[in-house]
């Protein structure tokens, strides 16, 4: 496609050569692999280490498409799994301090001088972990704080912003939701998990690596049993 559109551009202006060409790519890849593999395996790990609601999770998906696959269009009728993604991405954001932004003018928030070119980082990480915001659980997976609060992850709710806010949001968000709930509907809907070497769920090692990103310290490593 960025070949193609190279071969229409105006030729008094910058054109791309395959370095560059080769470089947006791989951005693509790369960002789009992070946003939905780490929230897959953290989701993942938070439903084996908290059997409750992963049994819960698999009830409503058995009540609303029985022993059938789960479809794309399936997943506006789970409202649970909303819950349970949206509370992965509260505990377990992909990008813990988002991309650094720059204050364009002085500026005071809550008191704060902020001097116009200073970076500014957000710590999305610790404002999903505010009891001020979430109350006093803030540590505890559970899905239900988020029964009858219209909290959304589009940038609109700001003690939930893991993909970013404002012009600068994340641009495949929509997509990267998509994938993770589509996918881990089916590996809830057509699994049983159950950790290795006779592993208890409460003994699951839930060890971040911080960085840039937020992935597990040591990939999870589970048994699926199917249960279809």
């Amino acid at each position: 496609m960025l070949t193609e559109l190279n071969k229409q551009i105006n030729p008094n202006g910058d054109i791309m050569d395959r370095n560059c060409i080769k470089a947006i790519t791989i951005d693509m890849i790369v960002a789009s692999l992070d946003t939905s593999t780490a929230p897959l395996e953290w989701a993942l790990s938070a439903l084996i280490k908290h059997p409750r609601v992963m049994l819960k999770l698999q009830k409503v998906l058995e009540r609303i498409i029985r022993k059938r696959m789960v479809e794309g269009n399936d997943l506006p009728k789970f409202e649970y799994l909303d819950m349970v993604v949206k509370e992965t991405l509260r505990l377990y954001p992909v990008t813990p301090m988002l991309i650094p932004r720059e204050s364009m003018e002085d500026i005071v928030i809550d008191g704060c001088y902020i001097p116009k070119k200073s970076r500014v980082i957000v710590n999305v990480w610790a404002i999903g972990r505010d009891p001020n915001a979430w109350s006093n659980n803030v540590e505890e997976f559970f899905p239900e704080r988020f029964v009858n609060r219209n909290i959304e992850l589009h940038g609109h709710d700001f003690k939930l912003i893991p993909f970013g806010s404002g012009c600068r949001v994340c641009p495949g968000r929509k997509l990267a939701l998509i994938t993770v709930k589509l996918i881990l509907a089916q590996l809830v809907h057509c699994f049983d998990w159950e950790l290795l070497g006779g592993m208890s769920p409460n003994e699951l090692d839930m060890t971040k690596n911080f960085s840039s990103t937020l992935p597990r310290k040591n990939n999870l490593c589970a048994k699926p049993i199917y249960r279809m």
